[in-house]
């Protein structure tokens, strides 16, 4: 019989942990060693995997939760059915870990998120930060790197790795299940409408590991990324503050008007429309400014400012994909860009 949980405020609260993944080979056994002593119990959901994952959840302790394969797969839809498991296990439960499977916990991250949470009760969602496990492999990885290294403090969202209240998940209704990407900051939207705070801690908590090895795959992840803009923003567009408005504009702008509008001109112009893709050496000076600002070296800053640059493209074409997508009634699956497990 499960005893119950103690409280957060007499400094042991139980906290449990969810899991979600497909077809993540050694990368799932890591993440699933990581939480164990930590986490109590541990749901690890899986999204239809093929390599056995299943199995090796279950060997390793863990309670496991195959999506229905009749429905769209989403991280969302993972998450919210794990943590639905948690509290059917632990009603009492406080807390919850959530993981994503190509990622490890690293010692101590749990000791510093409670501490946070103990302290500032207005405070629902802590995170620290993320670190790709292989960035020298490939520049893609080392772009992940560099993506998760935002600042320290009061935070807009989170990523898919973050220590949560359960109550104000509750009281949101979760994450929205239709996102195919960029459930975390819908999410922690919600939560700071409700009033709550996400907090991001000076704090080493998870490694990932991308396996990003090939254009293609960094291409996809972009595209992903426009995608959960676009959808972002139509879903919030009536809301204050403008939800992904600028973000959205931005890859629309760079990504699709300026260089068609370069390329269509440049016979009636005689090529002097040409000139307007000078505006992409401006713009990468921006952003090269912005993160030498922010604390990274000149090779850094300048390897991230190329990628911004270039992925404004395959942005804009995600987001395209999402309007057209919507207009004939048609939505996009999971898009799918990892390595296999390793």
């Amino acid at each position: 019989m499960n005893e119950p949980a103690p409280s957060l405020e007499q400094g042991a609260a139980q906290v449990g942990g969810v899991v979600i993944g497909r077809n993540e080979g050694e990368r799932l056994r890591r993440c699933l060693d990581s939480l164990k002593g930590l986490c109590s119990p541990i749901i690890y959901v899986d999204s239809g995997s093929s390599d056995g994952s299943v199995d090796l959840a279950g060997t390793l302790g863990a309670v496991v939760v195959e999506l229905d394969r009749t429905l769209p797969f989403t991280a969302a839809r993972a998450r919210n059915v794990g943590f639905a498991k948690l509290r059917e296990i632990r009603p009492d439960i406080e807390l919850v870990q959530f993981v994503d499977g190509d990622c490890e916990v690293v010692p101590g991250w749990l000791e510093h998120s409670l501490a946070k949470l103990r302290a500032d009760s207005g405070v629902a969602v802590v995170c620290g930060r993320r670190r790709e496990r292989h960035p020298d492999v490939s520049v893609y990885n080392r772009l992940c790197d560099l993506e998760w290294n935002t600042p320290v403090g009061e935070a807009t969202a989170c990523g898919g790795d973050a220590l949560m209240r359960a109550q104000p998940l509750v009281d949101v209704g979760g994450f929205n299940p239709s996102l195919i990407a960029g459930e975390e900051p819908d999410l922690c939207l919600r939560l700071r409408q409700r009033g709550h705070r996400i907090w991001r801690l000076d704090t080493e908590m998870t490694l990932h590991d991308a396996n990003i090895t090939r254009l293609g795959q960094w291409v996809r992840r972009t595209l992903r990324s426009g995608y959960a803009c676009a959808e972002a923003f139509t879903l919030h567009r009536k809301e204050p503050g403008a939800y992904y408005r600028k973000q959205m504009i931005s890859n629309f702008v760079w990504g699709a008007a300026l260089p068609i509008t370069a390329l269509g001109l440049a016979v009636p112009t005689g090529g002097m429309s040409l000139l307007l893709l000078c505006g992409y050496a401006v713009l990468g000076f921006r952003i090269f400014a912005a993160s030498r600002r922010a604390g990274q070296p000149a090779a850094g800053a300048r390897m991230y400012a190329l990628f911004c640059v270039l992925g404004k493209i395959p942005s804009a074409y995600g987001q395209l994909s999402y309007w057209v997508g919507s207009l004939f009634g048609n939505r996009s699956t999971i898009i799918e860009y990892k390595g296999v497990g390793r």
